[in-house]
């Protein structure tokens, strides 16, 4: 993300690509403006804080007119740098590291899954959705030469930690770790933690607790 975007709040800068998403499709569909109130309905949050997230970056649309959907687009992809790629290396190529693989991102146009990273040799040399697997020994060698500076952690949550200490000698400033380890990390990477386990059960407690609240939380 470019600079533009260091100072603004972190909620807002993670609805970000959620608006570019939306955006592309209406390009797509034809439409030549949107309110914040058809953008609301779309990616379900609300038009005050949509109003909110793009007055940090200055006049966007006007009061009756709302937005003209090829600038916000354009505005966007140069805020969210949609025409530099991102390489993205995946570590451990299990039943969820497939999965991403197969996948690879194929929607986004900055961010590529370039190579992954395995241990059993019955997939190191082989392509899984044409990206090549290769073998955990050669992490280092491999992510300094293609310059990855982001990976996706799909390893089991005892070696989560090994592998991340590797990662100090590369150039990687970004984590993506699918693992329920929490990992220790220099001040110059950062980790996203996602963990299925916990979104799953809070998502069960809120449904329990909660049954009638039809609003996406900020």
């Amino acid at each position: 993300m470019s600079n533009e975007t260091t100072k603004i709040p972190q909620a807002t800068a993670k609805r970000l690509p959620l608006y570019y998403r939306f955006l592309k499709n209406l390009h797509s569909s034809g439409k030549q403006r949107v309110s914040s109130a058809e953008l609301s309905e779309a990616v379900k949050v609300d038009s005050a804080t949509i109003r909110r997230d793009f007055s940090y970056f200055g006049a966007l649309g006007k009061k009756g007119y709302g937005y003209n959907v090829n600038y916000l687009l354009s505005f966007f992809r140069k805020t969210l740098d949609q025409d530099e790629l991102t390489k993205v290396a995946l570590i451990g190529v299990g039943n969820l590291g497939t999965a991403f693989l197969n996948y690879n991102f194929m929607k986004n146009n900055n961010t590529k899954i370039t190579c992954a990273f395995d241990v059993d040799p019955g997939k190191v040399g082989t392509l899984i959705g044409d990206v090549p697997v290769f073998a955990m020994d050669d992490l280092e060698k491999h992510l300094n030469e293609e310059e990855i500076s982001v990976v996706i952690l799909t390893v089991p949550a005892q070696v989560a930690q090994l592998i991340t200490d590797r990662l100090g000698n590369t150039n990687v400033k970004g984590i993506l770790n699918f693992t329920p380890a929490r990992l220790n990390v220099a001040k110059s990477i950062r980790v996203h933690h996602i963990d299925l386990a916990v979104e799953l059960q809070s998502l069960v407690y809120f449904l329990k607790h909660y049954p009638n609240v039809d609003e996406t939380e900020e």
